[in-house]
């Protein structure tokens, strides 16, 4: 099909009122079938059908999750823009669109209401391990201190949790990924991100070791406090490497080697930490090399654990600046 027929073909997807009005609604962040059928008031198999039919064009995108389907505004450069353009003429004061948004904010409340119930049952938990060490307003400063050194286009977060770290780091990226294997996480995540309105990042349920859709590569990969839980973290960072664009960089966030065997008993770790040693050994069977390392230790506690951060760039790329 010639241009000009595509540029028809996508004009005549967003020309339909419901369709449009889909749009409207895939512009404030992504969303599920069920949640744009209950804003809508239509059927299931109408609503699916519009949505196929703009994902069809261009203009939107889907992924699955199980039986759940999601969808979100395309992040093409081409079509993707003409969405966009085509919703900045649109008025957001308009009753129908308005109202649209209107139900939209009550599922999201919802949600958030849900997520808050249940991260409120593992909250203890956590909050007895982050006692343990510094201040995290402290390592999150670190950690944004890092991403700010290079422009970011696209960052992925592997076992993004409650979605904090793309929170934290959404100034600095266009977009976002965040996955996770918890469906109750990222549950959580969703409606964390879209509470700070962090429209342009999206999460998925997923193994972190199963390859990464990242398109042309992410810029940044972080894995904040996730590898002490995991079995084989050197098949993580191989997932992570591959991931990267050329001269991307991979931040991992870990516990410094320790004694709380409690931390495995009670909180499912099954690492006491990770050297600096074990994490070159790791990064270099993944063709990643460490380049910086730095550690947060809790010296108000005799019992306090140290925080490392640890940053890995791809050898090759190592190897082309040093030339």
């Amino acid at each position: 099909m010639s241009r000009l027929g595509e540029l028809i073909a996508t004009l005549k997807a967003a020309s339909e009122p419901t369709r449009l009005r889909m749009l409207a609604l895939l512009a404030e962040g992504e969303l599920s079938v069920k949640e744009v059928t209950d804003i809508l008031g239509q059927s299931q198999p109408r609503v699916s059908r519009h949505l196929r039919l703009l994902a069809d064009a261009g203009l939107a995108e889907r992924h699955a999750e199980g039986a759940w389907a999601y969808y979100r505004l395309s992040d093409n450069a081409s079509s993707g823009a003409l969405a966009r353009a085509m919703l900045g003429r649109l008025d957001r004061d308009d009753p129908m669109i308005a109202n649209d948004r209107a139900k939209l904010e009550a599922i999201r409340a919802a949600h958030a209401s849900r997520a808050a119930a249940y991260f409120a049952t593992i909250a203890e938990r956590w909050d007895a391990v982050r006692g343990m060490h510094v201040p995290e307003t402290e390592i999150e400063a670190a950690i944004y201190a890092i991403a700010q050194r290079r422009k970011l286009d696209r960052v992925i977060d592997l076992g993004t949790g409650t979605g904090r770290m793309l929170e934290l780091l959404a100034p600095l990226y266009r977009h976002g990924l965040g996955i996770d294997s918890s469906r109750e996480m990222i549950a959580v995540a969703r409606a964390k991100l879209s509470a700070a309105d962090v429209g342009h990042a999206q999460v998925r349920q997923a193994d972190i070791a199963d390859p990464i859709e990242a398109g042309e590569g992410a810029d940044f990969v972080v894995l904040h406090q996730v590898l002490h839980y995991i079995e084989e973290p050197s098949a993580v960072l191989v997932n992570a490497a591959r991931a990267l664009k050329p001269g991307g960089w991979v931040l991992v966030v870990d516990f410094a080697p320790h004694a709380h065997e409690t931390l495995r008993s009670d909180h499912a770790h099954r690492r006491l930490g990770l050297s600096t040693a074990q994490m070159e050994v790791w990064g270099h069977a993944a063709g990643l090399d460490i380049v910086e390392t730095r550690e947060f230790a809790n010296h108000k506690s005799p019992d306090g654990l140290t925080v490392c951060l640890h940053l890995l760039a791809l050898r090759n790329a190592r190897q082309q600046e040093a030339k």
